[in-house]
């Protein structure tokens, strides 16, 4: 790997997520922060992509949660066309079929170099934290920050949760 310090990891900021499927309010109001931390940030930036399948319905989160979300070619799977624009060719996209993706964990783990990974994204209470967790039991000695004002959760009182809890296994919340 190259000698990249700073990686930002940006947590399925998909339609669905937003103003679709399982969209609120909080999660359209992060969308200019997300862009512009994705615009001024120095060093690599990452996406994360939720994709689910026609079956979702007949999977184990989809008999827990019966909304079908981010199916694989739809609209609502594609990441937010604000984020789009800013992406440079060859940008990595880490498509997940759950929460956290542990292809993302071993691709940051292959970074010889890196001293801080940034976590932003939706949603706090379910993506946001199980990658956090993912990279923090990957990288136990990687700075590991998480930006508040970049992230929503299901509900403000799961998001509010969530950052506590990132924040008790030594997650910095900024």
């Amino acid at each position: 790997m190259g000698n990249i310090r700073n990686v930002l990891v940006v947590v399925d900021m998909q339609k669905d997520f937003i103003d679709g499927a399982l969209g609120t309010k909080e999660a359209v109001q992060i969308v200019d922060n997300v862009a512009e931390l994705v615009k001024s940030f120095d060093g690599e930036v990452v996406f994360t992509r939720d994709t689910h399948f026609d079956n979702y319905l007949e999977t184990q989160e989809g008999k827990k949660l019966p909304v079908p979300h981010c199916i694989k070619g739809t609209d609502g799977w594609q990441i937010d066309k604000k984020l789009e624009t800013l992406r440079l060719d060859g940008m990595k996209i880490f498509d997940k079929l759950t929460f956290g993706s542990m292809e993302l964990a071993a691709y940051l783990q292959s970074i010889e170099t890196l001293e801080h990974v940034t976590i932003i994204g939706l949603c706090t209470d379910i993506c946001v934290i199980s990658n956090a967790l993912l990279i923090k039991a990957a990288l136990p000695e990687v700075d590991i920050s998480v930006v508040e004002r970049c992230c929503a959760g299901v509900t403000p009182e799961s998001h509010q949760n969530a950052l506590a809890a990132m924040k008790m296994c030594h997650i910095d919340i900024r």
